[in-house]
């Protein structure tokens, strides 16, 4: 087991690309702390099925882009286990529209959701890390916030702030051995694409190198090496989980 023992949290955690990591995160022998917005149900579901993994896992409903939860949810944490890890900032909305269409608020809730809660976790779980001399923090950006998407202005933007975020505090606390990567992936087959119409779901594949939609499962691999011992070596840097996309 790569993680055996490892503290992990995960925001946004109860489906998608979030339960996967948890899920595999669990398999490799780390403990599972992960929040949740609304599905109380799902997550009471995934906690279960990650203690049956025979790991502690616990859920908390938090909201990561308000500052002051962010801090409580890190003293709540602190509470029953020693140290923290790992912290993956994987929550994220998208409210899509043209620019011209797009509305104020729109632009604003999509970066306080996928942005600001990255600054409100990392901010929280900081000094914990720095005392520990020690920590992983991997940030979920996007594809589209390396390259752009029409009618995603504010999600590009927001995950690509992410990017130049992690960088920066990859800079900032290398020295205490606290590494900050980036994932970003490309077309991620779950719940939410399985509504799609199947035709256009083809067409991305066919535009893909590999021929295939990715799977919370790819996300979830490199988060494992990205948490574990074997990237030691390895911070400040985004990981495109594309299938060969951005080639």
């Amino acid at each position: 087991m790569l993680l055996k023992n490892k503290n992990v949290i995960i925001t946004g955690a109860t489906r998608g690309i979030g339960k996967g990591i948890a899920l595999e995160f669990a398999k490799q022998g780390a403990n599972i702390i992960f929040t949740y917005s609304r599905s109380h149900d799902e997550a009471k579901k995934l906690e279960d099925e990650l203690n049956n993994l025979g790991v502690k896992a616990i859920s908390f409903q938090s909201d990561a882009s308000k500052f002051d939860d962010a801090h409580s949810l890190i003293d709540k944490v602190l509470l029953d286990f020693d140290t923290i890890d790992v912290l993956i900032n994987n929550a994220g909305i998208t409210k899509d529209n043209l620019l011209m269409r797009m509305q104020e608020s729109d632009f604003d809730t999509v970066i306080d959701v996928n942005l600001k809660s990255v600054f409100n976790m990392t901010k929280a779980v900081q000094r914990t890390m720095l005392k520990q001399r020690h920590g992983s923090i991997i940030n979920m950006s996007s594809v589209v916030g390396v390259k752009g998407n029409a009618g995603q202005t504010n999600y590009a933007a927001s995950k690509a702030g992410i990017i130049g975020f992690s960088k920066s505090v990859a800079l900032e606390l290398g020295s205490r051995n606290i590494r900050c990567n980036v994932v970003a992936p490309g077309f991620i087959e779950t719940e939410m694409t399985a509504k799609l119409d199947e035709n256009t779901v083809n067409e991305w594949r066919k535009n893909i190198p590999l021929k295939r939609g990715g799977t919370p499962l790819d996300i979830a691999n490199t988060c494992v090496w990205l948490a574990s011992e074997l990237s030691s070596y390895v911070t400040g840097q985004v990981i495109n989980v594309d299938g060969g996309m951005l080639t």
